[in-house]
């Protein structure tokens, strides 16, 4: 397979962060819980929230192990599993530590009226401080918030290592040939539905890694799927010719979702047909995505290449940006609408001008992701057969 046949994929992974960027910023203004909210919370945009809510975390698991794949070929299994390790738990520490504490800090000065300043708070962070508590809520210290990807992507890429090589390369070629026609939106959707079924009531979303069996239901099998069938042209070609109903069906469940969340919350009768609807969803959005991608966006270009070494510094920067901008713009007491978009680009702006200064000073690169001993010009590899 040319490398040049992923460059879909590369956009891809730059367009899912950028929204991911969109959709923290979301999360300030719907009624759901986040770690700051505005006053003006409310449910108006929440129906635009799950437009994306279902699959753009899937969608960068199943990157990510497509990725991973490539890399493992390039660099074998010892290597693989010492460059992962690296790029993916220093900046994991570094942002526990360093990024995520002033999301904590500022959660509990909303939440909890806590009075003490950052240095005293930062004191009770590094010694596992139990005691900020809602009831039976009590926030966990210290904690990873956004950057849970990197210990469960780090947990995967582990799982692909140890895989037979000559068993990965018959599987993905299996699975190749298994997943066509309507069997790609069938089986998968099915797949998730049943996981969706069975394991969300008992093991509710937490990002906690060690419990959190339904994530791993559900991402495990998207980034190993990546991983099998990145060298099958075929499966990505089933995805470009089934775009267009992919896309139709992703939208019709989305209506559906929207009628049953406008319910009776004791509608319990309809929670498996909910869920269902919810993989089938989560699945035809997928396919639609990779396929127009594959379509539309498998080319290179200048552009791609700079955007690739931003992808992963705005993604470690970019929450604690949002909740501390917004927290000190509250005073400042504008319309909702040009907050959000003051919020993004500040966001925006703030992130690309560290990724800036970070690519200038070699001992920061492992910290925010970049390639250890990076040089500042624009890497011409693509993202796809690298990781990041």
């Amino acid at each position: 397979m040319k490398t040049n046949r992923l460059y879909f994929l590369d956009w891809l992974r730059i367009l899912a962060f950028f929204l991911l960027v969109l959709y923290h910023v979301g999360m300030y203004y719907v009624t759901w819980d986040w770690h700051v909210k505005s006053p003006h919370a409310s449910d108006t945009i929440e129906p635009l929230m799950m437009l994306s809510s279902p699959w753009r975390m899937g969608l960068l698991f199943l990157i990510s192990g497509a990725a991973a794949a490539c890399l493992l070929r390039k660099l074998g299994r010892v290597a693989f599993v010492r460059q992962r390790s690296l790029r993916l738990l220093v900046p994991l520490l570094f942002g526990m530590f360093v990024i995520v504490p002033p999301q904590a800090y500022l959660e509990v000065v909303e939440k909890l009226g806590y009075g003490g300043g950052y240095g005293d708070f930062m004191d009770l962070y590094v010694h596992a401080y139990h005691g900020f508590c809602r009831g039976n809520d009590c926030l966990t210290l210290p904690t990873w918030n956004h950057l849970w990807f990197l210990p469960y992507l780090w947990v995967y890429t582990l799982l692909l290592a140890a895989l037979p090589a000559s068993w990965a390369t018959r599987a993905g070629a299996a699975l190749a040939r298994l997943l066509q026609g309507w069997r790609l939106i069938l089986l998968p959707a099915a797949f998730l539905a049943l996981g969706r079924i069975l394991l969300l009531t008992p093991f509710p979303h937490k990002n906690n890694l060690v419990w959190d069996w339904h994530n791993h239901a559900t991402y495990l099998p998207l980034f190993l799927l990546g991983a099998l069938l990145a060298a099958q042209p075929r499966f990505w070609q089933a995805m470009d010719k089934l775009r267009l109903p992919a896309l139709a069906a992703a939208l019709c469940c989305w209506a559906g979702l929207m009628a049953y969340y406008s319910l009776p919350e004791s509608q319990q009768q309809w929670q498996d047909t909910q869920r269902c609807v919810y993989a089938l969803l989560q699945w035809c959005a997928l396919v639609a995505v990779c396929g127009f991608a594959h379509r539309h966006l498998n080319f290179d270009s200048p552009s791609r290449r700079y955007l690739n070494q931003t992808v992963f510094p705005v993604y470690i920067l970019h929450q604690t940006l949002i909740v501390v901008l917004a927290h000190n713009l509250q005073i400042a007491s504008l319309p909702p609408m040009l907050e959000g978009l003051v919020l993004v680009i500040l966001t925006l702006s703030a992130s690309f001008a560290v990724f800036e200064l970070v690519r200038r000073l070699p001992w920061l690169h492992l910290p925010f992701g970049l390639a250890a001993g990076a040089t500042p010009r624009p890497d011409t590899t693509p993202a796809a057969m690298r990781a990041s």
